[in-house]
């Protein structure tokens, strides 16, 4: 669509952000019904042009801003040049290539590309959509994608409670066959289609590799192991004596099991509750000398954020109490509503009630082939706190 027949969308305020979302709240209703994901131009409460992007009417973000250049249209090239930018960034820049075959192509706001998630697998491309306007250039997208991966199969998503928020109806291709990744040298079966994101959690790629490092000999419990990555870096790459991991998804245990396989990693992963699985261990006196604890997002609604910091809080106190003293405690975060000021307080509180001293030796977050932008901070979701107990 020409630049000068775009529709217009009114701000109620003068735009003093960079932010790329701007809300409901803040948004004139277009006089002219747009469908959900149109491009338009943004202009506030004066009439002052200040960007380009997706509206929504039916979104909580009512607009995500693309660009902030007048001359810069939002069609294949743009797609082109915001892709090119992002996998260069991983390819050339972070060297990515020589480390695994699967990395995050594309971070969302992180990449100027906000409501859009790519994961690379080996030969399999995830796209994961989170806005109606994404969903409607996934062919532009899959299209500039092949170019720069010819030999990949395509799959993309969106979760129900996004097409919920976003009002689209996102129709998956059936899902590819599991395949394997590699990753430090290490091997993982990723099923892309199940209901673990997109198949399997990349952005702990380094936090992995440093837990490695205090195992050797070792007695290492993965809490909330999902498809036991922490579990097999500890054994294959860190030597550990013993590795028990724990989780409550069957799916996701038979899928670590099948890693701990490919590796050679003997491993025992224990169907269970943490609460309940803890409870019954600890009077034994059973204690682990490296301990991991990654559940899943505990809350996407803000009004739950207290809830959210209960419940880390409760996990935390437990945990803790399972530590050899002088072990390693490696607890983490990935619910980006819950500040890392707010969780480290969370798990201060529990190590008190536990009777426990934490040190904290580095407080990590996703590998960086998950960037954020200093003026849209919620892509930094993911705390990974590494202490030692006493």
């Amino acid at each position: 669509m020409p630049l000068d027949t775009l529709p217009q969308v009114r701000l109620k305020i003068a735009r003093r952000s960079s932010h790329p979302w701007i809300f409901q709240k803040m948004v004139e209703k277009p006089a002219q019904r747009l469908p959900g994901g149109s491009v338009a131009d943004i202009v506030d409460r004066d009439g002052q042009w200040v960007g380009r992007g997706f509206y929504n009417g039916h979104s909580r973000i009512a607009l995500r801003v693309l660009t902030t250049d007048p001359n810069e249209a939002i069609d294949a090239d743009y797609f082109r040049r915001r892709l090119e930018g992002a996998i260069s960034l991983r390819r050339q820049v972070l060297a990515l290539d020589a480390v695994t075959d699967s990395y995050r192509l594309v971070h969302s706001e992180g990449d100027g590309l906000s409501g859009l998630v790519v994961d690379r697998f080996g030969s399999t491309i995830v796209l994961e959509f989170f806005a109606a306007g994404m969903y409607r250039f996934r062919e532009t997208l899959v299209e500039i994608l092949q170019g720069h991966f010819p030999e990949s199969q395509f799959y993309w998503f969106a979760e129900e409670h996004v097409q919920k928020q976003e009002s689209f109806d996102c129709r998956p291709p059936e899902a590819p066959p599991p395949g394997i990744i590699t990753e430090h040298g290490l091997r993982f079966r990723v099923a892309p289609g199940s209901k673990h994101k997109t198949g399997f959690f990349l952005d702990q790629r380094d936090n992995r590799k440093m837990l490695a490092r205090f195992c050797k000999g070792k007695r290492v419990l993965d809490l909330c192991c999902n498809t036991g990555g922490f579990s097999v870096y500890a054994k294959a790459l860190g030597e550990a004596e013993e590795v028990v991991g724990i989780d409550l998804d069957e799916q996701a245990l038979a899928l670590a099991k099948q890693n701990a396989n490919l590796n050679q990693a003997r491993a025992r992963f224990v169907q269970a509750d943490l609460f309940a699985w803890l409870r019954e261990v600890l009077p034994s006196g059973q204690r682990f000398d490296v301990v991991v604890l990654d559940p899943s997002k505990q809350t996407r609604d803000r009004e739950e954020v207290g809830f959210a910091l209960k419940r880390y809080f409760d996990m935390n106190r437990l945990a803790l109490q399972s530590i050899a003293p002088g072990g390693i405690f490696l607890t983490c975060s990935c619910t980006g509503l819950v500040s890392e000021e707010e969780f480290l307080e969370s798990v201060r509180r529990a190590s008190w009630q536990a009777g426990r001293s934490v040190q904290v030796l580095q407080i990590g977050g996703a590998a960086p082939d998950h960037p954020f932008l200093l003026h849209a901070p919620e892509g930094r979701y993911l705390k990974a706190v590494f202490c030692r107990v006493s």
